[in-house]
């Protein structure tokens, strides 16, 4: 009655894509989330065998997940409590971010870590008042990489954001920090900011084919989206101008129309957003009327 369907091809070739557009930049995929909903084991694999440079998790558990399936890839993880099983994460090679003073003092020098800064985002990160005091306890453990995030406001902040993080580098670097790759950029600041000169690009969205702009098109990549929902009808009906449909009626037929009843809903991962949009239905598009429900939403089909 209804599936989702994912074309692991489509995932491999946009990053191999990503690694011709952005040239000279290793490229960490992050497959956290379920990679993004198209299945965390299975894209894990597709690109180890394309060969991926780095595969990134939020949380610790995800990339131990990763392991136990058999993964070798380089992984990073970033979200991260003081209680979590670094010792299993340092047997199993699996590198940490840290963002915070308490993580920093649970580590020992075996730790491949990565220092998170905030550049100004506001999430996790460590602030500027931190930095001395983790730096000096960093230049006693294996700094691998260290990186930021940028808000993606605009050009001025996100130019704001770089000063700070380069402020921070070279604060790591004066003591005595050395050797660690800088990452900065995710999918959007990726293709927007060409000239930011750091050694890896982190890249979700462009991975599985969607556009991280929303008043920019991307014909300039040639990215293939990676997933399809497809469900059979589960109801057609005639009705009235004037009729209401689905919950709080915020549609009315301005006409007599016909409704087409969808199976699929929010329970299935349909964002509740989605009233409004268009589905194909035998090559042509018609609108979605009325909310989302749990288990299905009506389109009109004229």
């Amino acid at each position: 009655m209804r599936r989702i369907e994912i074309d692991l091809g489509a995932i491999k070739h946009n990053y191999q894509e990503l690694k011709k557009r952005l040239v000279g930049k290793q490229l960490m995929a992050v497959v956290k989330a379920n990679a993004y909903g198209h299945g965390m084991h299975e894209v894990a694999e597709a690109l180890e065998s394309v060969g991926v440079d780095a595969l990134a998790t939020a949380d610790l558990d995800e990339a131990l997940e990763l392991r136990a399936a058999g993964i070798k890839s380089r992984l990073i993880c970033w979200l991260v409590l003081p209680t979590d099983d670094f010792q299993l994460a340092k047997e199993l090679n699996i590198e940490i971010g840290v963002s915070n003073l308490d993580v920093l003092r649970s580590l020992d020098a075996d730790h491949k870590i990565h220092l998170i800064i905030d550049s100004g985002l506001g999430r996790e990160g460590l602030i500027k008042g931190d930095w001395h005091e983790a730096f000096e306890l960093a230049s006693k453990l294996n700094v691998v990489g260290i990186f930021s995030h940028l808000a993606n406001t605009s050009l001025s902040e996100d130019l704001k954001q770089r000063t700070k993080f380069d402020e921070a580098i070279a604060l790591a670097k004066s003591m005595g920090i050395q050797g660690f790759q800088t990452h900065f950029s995710a999918s959007a600041a990726a293709l927007a900011y060409t000239d930011f000169d750091y050694d890896m690009a982190r890249v979700g969205l462009l991975l599985y084919g969607q556009n991280p702009f929303e008043a920019r098109d991307l014909t300039e990549i040639n990215l293939r989206p990676a997933m399809r929902v497809v469900a059979r009808s589960a109801g057609f009906k005639r009705v009235q101008a004037g009729q209401g449909v689905s919950y709080g009626y915020r549609y009315f037929a301005e006409r007599a129309t016909n409704l087409v009843l969808v199976p699929f809903g929010y329970a299935e991962g349909m964002p509740r957003i989605s009233e409004g949009a268009d589905v194909l239905i035998s090559g042509k598009r018609y609108p979605i009327v009325g909310r989302i429900a749990m288990d299905q939403f009506v389109v009109e089909v004229g």
